[in-house]
């Protein structure tokens, strides 16, 4: 049985690098740095020159799992893109693992891809009804679809004025490096320099690793072209309000990332202070969720005066899988991630910081296991809004039924947690720890107003559709008789 995940996921980072001639150990490393925002699958696609071969290695796990010296080796060239993947559509298998490559009458083309677009399906299906067949069930599959067909006048541009919803993209040509960030800029997507190398990287955390040179954000809605005569720019969408994802700042992003000219770290910290302004607490300690609560929880400490602790400990050696344990370990996918220093605090009123609460099912374990510590009171704080709607942005918010936040109130929150008391931020709060306003951001989790339409029963009408096509495929069809009655 499949495991529900225990706390939100993003769809994947992305890396690229154009004229080093390590290039591939470049993205190697970036990957690395990226590797919070996917740890189901990575891959890298190299070429040496113009026209050359692509040589291709991904696989199933993380980074320093799928890719050995040797393997690396045999990347050679000098441009490169590489991708961490957690699903939020299509599969958990090595097929749907990016970057995705194809030849075809374009030429090579490689092509990954951080978000969701709201359009797969309709596209999906107009695609297979023109004779595409898909080999994934990524909807980044659409995009080398579409910039594959010879009839798509205007190239990459055309093509890709066609998708709709989040896309940060990096893709790999014969001659060329592009990257290309959707016109809402939903997901991040930065721009930075090497020895006489441009790069590209969902973060600038990765620019910091390999010692590269910040230059700028992609602006929403761009388009940049990297080949032998430099960079250069495109808008080639309709331009659109600014929807920036705000729970990269809360949750994604790691907090030595430069958002938007803001230091991540920074904007938890002062998330932390608005929420200790809005729900105060008296209490003796301040206990942050390892590690996107951390910054949170300092900021709520430092605001009220209250000593700071990190009791939770936290297991950095989790691989993907581990042997599932029996009723004998109960809570053991919440205890084998974190662990609780008890004599931090037996007899102690403590103040449990997160970056939010999803399902609820991590939070009422950690409840639990502080009661079970001595703790004399627990008191949750969370330093988002509560989620009440669902993403199709590329976070894997599920249903909305399966949301607690939407199903409950603020007090039934609190009694299902076992909690003495419960705070969350408001919207207003956490866009001013961003120092930027409202106007920026999608809060469509948190308020339900969507930047893209998203129509669900279009998708269900497609899937049936699609469905019934191919069950006349395979419905036996009458044969001829061999020797017909004359």
């Amino acid at each position: 049985m499949s495991q529900q995940p225990i706390r939100p996921k993003d769809e994947c980072g992305v890396f690229a690098v154009f004229n080093h001639p390590n290039a591939a150990v470049l993205t190697y490393y970036g990957l690395f740095a990226l590797q919070h925002r996917g740890q189901e699958s990575a891959g890298i696609v190299t070429a040496s020159g113009p026209n050359a071969p692509f040589v291709v290695h991904k696989g199933m796990g993380l980074v320093s799992q799928v890719f050995t010296p040797p393997d690396l080796e045999k990347l050679k060239g000098n441009r490169s893109i590489g991708h961490v993947r957690y699903s939020t559509t299509g599969s958990s298998n090595i097929k749907n693992a990016q970057p995705l490559v194809v030849d075809c009458a374009r030429g090579q083309i490689a092509i990954g891809h951080n978000g969701n677009l709201v359009n797969a399906g309709v596209l999906r299906d107009e695609l297979e009804q023109d004779g595409s067949i898909f080999q994934t069930t990524v909807d980044s599959e659409i995009i080398v679809h579409l910039l594959a067909q010879p009839s798509t006048q205007g190239g990459v541009l055309s093509a890709l004025r066609r998708v709709q919803g989040a896309f940060s993209l990096v893709m790999m040509g014969e001659r060329e490096i592009i990257g290309v960030r959707d016109p809402f800029g939903f997901r991040p997507l930065v721009l930075g320099k090497l020895d006489g190398a441009y790069i590209l990287s969902s973060e600038t955390c990765a620019f910091d690793l390999i010692h590269a040179e910040f230059i700028r954000e992609i602006e929403p809605g761009e388009v940049v072209i990297i080949d032998e005569n430099g960079v250069r720019s495109e808008f080639p969408f309709q331009a659109a309000k600014r929807a920036f994802c705000m729970f990269e700042y809360v949750y994604f992003a790691r907090p030595d990332s430069i958002i938007d000219d803001i230091n991540v770290a920074k904007v938890r910290t002062a998330m932390g202070r608005e929420l200790a302004r809005l729900h105060p607490v008296e209490a003796d300690l301040v206990v942050p969720v390892p590690d996107s609560g951390n910054y949170a929880a300092l900021g709520f400490a430092e605001a009220l005066g209250i000593p700071y602790e990190h009791a939770f400990v936290r297991n950095h050696y989790i691989g993907r899988t581990f042997l599932q344990p029996t009723q004998l370990i109960r809570d053991f996918n919440v205890r084998v991630k974190l662990n609780l220093i008890k004599e931090a605090v037996k007899g102690k009123r403590v103040v449990v910081v997160d970056d939010s609460i999803v399902r609820g099912t991590t939070a009422r374990a950690r409840v639990v296991n502080l009661r079970e510590a001595g703790a004399a009171e627990v008191h949750m704080r969370i330093s988002c809004p509560p989620h009440r709607h669902a993403c199709h942005y590329g976070i894997d918010f599920p249903d909305p039924a399966n949301l607690l936040a939407n199903q409950c109130t603020i007090d039934q929150i609190r009694e299902y947690l076992g909690a003495d008391s419960i705070g969350y931020l408001d919207i207003e709060g956490m866009v001013r720890a961003t120092e930027k306003t409202a106007s920026r951001f999608c809060l469509a989790c948190f308020n339900g107003d969507y930047p893209v339409p998203v129509d669900p029963k279009l998708d269900k009408f497609i899937m049936e559709r699609r469905q019934n096509r191919r069950n006349q495929l395979v419905e036996p069809q009458p044969q001829p008789e061999l020797f017909p009655q004359q």
